[in-house]
């Protein structure tokens, strides 16, 4: 997070994080979306429209006195592109970590669980971050409740979990919003938190 007082302006940046085909991508649009900004998401794909270093756009607010900018990115979920993955997260404020819902990739999940987290190491339990169990619309589903026990989901801080279907923007926006509220707590104990927080409600 920068906030520049001089100026008034707080820059935050969070990340979509999760295995290839997760549904990353399509959440960042959907979000996107949302605000009316669908096309001011930026992808660099291959031919076969898979995402090849990340996707990229700015969500901005502006009141009388500030502008909060965030600047979201989605990572990659292909590995033959893992090299980018940690340029994509470096800076980041809060993450979002979707997981493919779907029984037949439960251990994928598991796995890019643990790669986000070595990126991190100790920074990563107290990292602001959401866990979106996405594709909620299918059948034959992994119970969540096995995949929040694998990864020791009681040692980690400043985390959440909801259920998206990111093709209809179904809890799209609920977890951006939350994820905000947990980096927002950063900021309390200054005058200007509350202020930020109350103007982004405001701004929907």
């Amino acid at each position: 997070m920068i906030v520049n007082g001089l100026d008034k302006e707080i820059n935050i940046k969070i990340v979509y994080f999760g295995p290839a085909l997760s549904g990353k991508t399509t959440s960042l649009k959907a979000l996107f979306n949302h605000f009316g900004k669908k096309d001011e998401v930026f992808s660099i794909e291959n031919t076969m429209g898979r995402t090849l270093f990340f996707d990229y756009g700015i969500i901005s607010f502006q009141n009388s006195e500030w502008k909060l900018k965030i600047h979201t990115y989605s990572t990659t979920g292909q590995d033959f592109y893992l090299v980018t993955r940690p340029v994509t997260l470096r800076g980041i404020d809060g993450l979002i970590f979707v997981a493919d819902s779907q029984k037949s990739v439960y251990e994928r999940n598991i796995a890019s669980w643990n790669e986000v987290h070595t990126y991190f190491n100790e920074e990563f339990i107290h990292m602001p971050k959401i866990v979106a169990f996405n594709k909620q619309d299918l059948t034959e589903k992994f119970n969540t409740l096995t995949f929040l026990n694998e990864i020791k989901y009681n040692i980690y801080e400043n985390i959440d979990i909801k259920y998206t279907i990111a093709l209809n923007g179904e809890g799209i926006l609920d977890s951006f919003e939350e994820l905000l509220a947990l980096v927002f707590k950063a900021l309390y104990g200054s005058v200007l938190a509350p202020n930020i927080e109350n103007h982004l409600i405001r701004s929907r």
